[in-house]
């Protein structure tokens, strides 16, 4: 989510027009979020990444959903 985030700020700054330009926001976006898991994860001594969190496919969050329901 930080990194959705941070790459719809930089868009909304610099306004690329073309695909190579989104492109190239989205990675700077995706940068900053990994950085700051690195970071995250270094100062609290583990992985914030862990099975529990993981979603899966499309499919597993389907079939997860209904059965909370």
């Amino acid at each position: 989510m930080l990194g959705e985030k941070v790459t719809t700020e930089i868009s909304k700054k610099e306004k690329p027009k073309k695909m190579p330009a989104n492109k190239k926001v989205a990675r700077r976006g995706g940068g900053v979020a990994g950085k700051a898991r690195k970071e995250t994860e270094k100062e609290i001594g583990r992985s914030v990444i862990s099975e529990e969190n993981f979603l899966g496919s499309d499919d597993e969050v389907k079939e997860l959903r209904s059965s909370q329901d």
